[in-house]
């Protein structure tokens, strides 16, 4: 297939919408967390991006989508971009392999900043690098080629359109694990961390929202009808979610505003392993009950005592294992070939229950060991003393308001 110039601008255009979703999640948790920390939230989600990019050139996109070894990792034909040039992309044929390897690179980098909730207000600089470039090697890549480059799970039939068990179910579970190895806030127990700028989160979530249509459209490859309808349910199953969660917060005292983004985040999470198999309709119900089951666990988790700080796990992790879920009911041949359970299809979803089932259990018991070996060798925490004063001044010597 000839490279198509209309199908690679709407790759490129993707990608840079992905790529301000990374920022888009530091501005995200940056509203959400104390004051005195919102410089080092930030600077995180920048963080990721750059070490993800150099990542990603260098071996991660070969792990992920080399030529499958024994439907578990990719292997070495694109190890420091070799093999990837101005040519046909070998999963996307109407884009040029450079626009596909950098689409799939964004994907990468905004994963890895999902997952710095587990770590906010507390973590050693040093050591989130240390991790990210283990995490990322060690989980996202392997997961990556076992849905979208032939591995085992693609060829059991799981469907994943955008990454809901690639992104989200692995960000999500390994911000769990991370977060009960690292432990608590000081504090947490004794006084509420309240966010310190909630209009500063509300402006995140709006970018995500903005970006998610590069994120889910986008991986349409192509600039077509499934693009079209991909676009029309991501946005959909948003709005469901964010009306979803502000009913419930109202149900409970107060329509919450921080809800109320959050809910759309939910919504855009758990549609995006279905947005290139459902129609509208089916949207609307994935993202209204999005938004109901991630606010429903984000109170559990409350309720248990455990600070994953910014709910990934709820968010990403519940929100995402819904969705893949989702997936396999809701399937619609009107939009694309395959059938959920609704049409009768009851392997298609035993096939996204199994990939749900082994996303969870890869992602939190690898992301549990990595964060042993880390805190065993380097240590996760910086000191309490550092904590207290916050991570700004005590790692990068600055004031977010002077």
């Amino acid at each position: 297939m000839a490279i198509d110039t209309g199908d690679t601008a709407w790759i490129m255009i993707s990608a840079a919408l992905v790529m301000l979703m990374t920022p888009g999640v530091g501005l995200f948790y940056g509203g959400l967390v104390r004051s005195k920390s919102v410089i080092s939230m930030i600077s995180l989600s920048i963080l990721a991006i750059s070490l993800a990019s150099i990542q990603w050139v260098l071996i991660g996109y070969s792990i992920s989508f080399g030529h499958d070894m024994m439907g578990l990792i990719g292997g070495l034909d694109f190890i420091f971009m070799r093999n990837v040039g101005m040519n046909e992309a070998p999963l996307a044929e109407s884009v040029p392999h450079l626009a596909y390897m950098m689409f799939q690179l964004v994907f990468a980098a905004v994963t890895l900043a999902i997952l710095t909730s587990a770590v906010a207000e507390r973590i050693k600089l040093s050591s989130f690098i240390v991790l990210s470039i283990l995490w990322t090697t060690l989980v996202y890549d392997p997961l990556a080629h076992w849905v979208w480059a032939g591995g085992w799970l693609a060829s059991l039939g799981a469907l994943d359109f955008a990454g809901g068990t690639v992104v989200h179910i692995s960000s999500g579970f390994s911000a769990l694990a991370i977060a009960l190895v690292i432990g608590k806030r000081v504090g947490f127990d004794s006084y509420v961390l309240e966010p310190h700028n909630i209009p500063m989160a509300m402006i995140g979530a709006a970018l995500l929202w903005f970006g998610w249509f590069g994120f889910n459209a986008g991986s349409a490859l192509t600039a077509g009808g499934l693009a079209a309808s991909a676009f029309v349910v991501t946005n959909t199953s948003a709005a469901a979610g964010a009306l979803a969660w502000l009913l419930g917060s109202w149900l409970r005292g107060k329509p919450s505003a921080l809800g109320m983004v959050s809910g759309a985040i939910a919504g855009l999470v758990a549609i995006t392993p279905a947005a290139g198999y459902v129609d509208a309709m089916s949207a609307l119900l994935i993202g209204a009950f999005a938004g109901l089951i991630c606010y429903s666990a984000l109170l559990f988790r409350v309720s248990i005592g455990l600070d994953e700080s910014l709910d990934a796990w709820a968010v990403h992790g519940v929100g995402g294992l819904w969705g893949a879920l989702a997936t396999g009911i809701f399937a619609n041949p009107a939009v694309n070939t395959y059938t959920g359970l609704i049409y009768g299809n009851t392997g298609q979803f035993t096939a996204q229950v199994v990939a749900v089932l082994a996303s969870v259990a890869y992602a939190f018991v690898i992301s549990y060991v990595l964060a042993r070996l880390v805190d065993a060798t380097i240590g996760l925490r910086v000191t309490e003393d550092e904590e207290y004063v916050g991570l700004d001044i005590a790692v990068h010597g600055e004031k977010a308001y002077a």
